[in-house]
C-alpha cells in the first residue's frame, strides 16, 4: 500500500466512524452560517444538464439541487453515503449516489455541466489530484462550484492554524490550512472568482472550464 493509499484509506475509516453523529457534530455551523452558503453555491448550478457532486457525505446539499438535473454524488465513505441514501429517500430525491474516490473519479473526460462540492478538499489526501479530477470529468463550458474553509491571509492567525492543524485533523480529519486557491492553480484553474466570508477563511469558488479546451 502506497502513502497516498494509505491516507486515502484512513480518511475512509475516520468518516465512516464519524458518519453516525455527523450532522448533530455539524449542526451549530450549519445553521449559522453554511447553510446560506450551500444555497449561495446551488443557485449557481445549470438547472438541467448532469452534475456530479463530490463529497456528498450525508447528503446535506441534496435539497439544493437543482430539480430539472441529473445529480451523481460520490463519496469515499460507505455509512456517509448509506446516511445519503436515507435522506435522498425522505426528500423522494432522484439523485443517483455512488461509492467512489475523488483522486480517481470513474467518469470519461468532459462528462458533467458542472462539478460541484462543499467542504470536502480540506479532507481529501491529494487535494490537487482530486481538484485535477474535478476539472477533468468537466465539459468545456461547465461550472465548478465549490465551497471551502483554508487557511487564513492574515500572517499572525494563519501560523496559528498552521500549528493546531495537525490536532485538528486526529479530530476530524479536515485540515484548516490547505491553500484551496493555490491548489486550483495547480490543477490547472487559473481563472476563477472567489468570495470572501468568515474573515476570508471560507470562500465560495466559481470557475467555468474554456470552451475550447477538452
Amino acid at each position: 500500500m502506497t502513502a497516498q493509499s494509505g491516507d486515502t484509506e484512513t480518511a475512509r475509516k475516520r468518516y465512516n466512524r464519524a458518519a453516525r453523529f455527523y450532522d448533530v457534530e455539524q449542526a451549530v455551523g450549519e445553521r449559522l452560517f453554511f447553510r446560506s452558503l450551500r444555497q449561495q453555491l446551488w443557485a449557481k448550478a445549470p438547472a438541467t444538464g448532469s452534475i456530479l457532486e463530490v463529497g456528498v457525505g450525508t447528503g446535506v446539499n441534496i435539497g439544493y439541487h437543482p430539480p430539472g438535473a441529473r445529480v451523481i454524488a460520490i463519496d469515499i465513505s460507505e455509512r456517509m453515503l448509506a446516511r445519503a441514501q436515507h435522506r435522498a429517500a425522505r426528500w423522494h430525491a432522484g439523485v443517483d449516489l455512488a461509492l467512489m474516490d475523488a483522486q480517481h473519479l470513474d467518469f470519461p473526460d468532459a462528462t458533467f455541466d458542472a462539478v460541484a462540492s462543499t467542504c470536502v478538499f480540506c479532507s481529501v489526501p491529494d487535494p490537487v489530484a482530486g481538484l485535477r479530477e474535478a476539472w477533468r470529468v468537466l465539459k468545456p463550458g461547465g461550472k465548478l462550484l465549490l465551497l471551502e474553509h483554508m487557511r487564513s491571509g492574515n500572517a499572525v492567525l494563519g501560523k496559528v492554524m498552521d500549528a493546531v492543524n495537525p490536532l485538528m485533523v486526529r479530530m476530524s480529519g479536515a485540515n484548516i490550512n490547505r491553500r484551496t486557491l493555490e491548489n486550483l492553480r495547480r490543477a490547472g484553474v487559473q481563472d476563477f472568482d472567489a468570495s470572501s466570508h468568515a474573515l476570508g477563511i471560507v470562500k465560495l469558488i466559481e470557475a467555468r472550464k474554456p470552451a475550447a479546451e477538452a
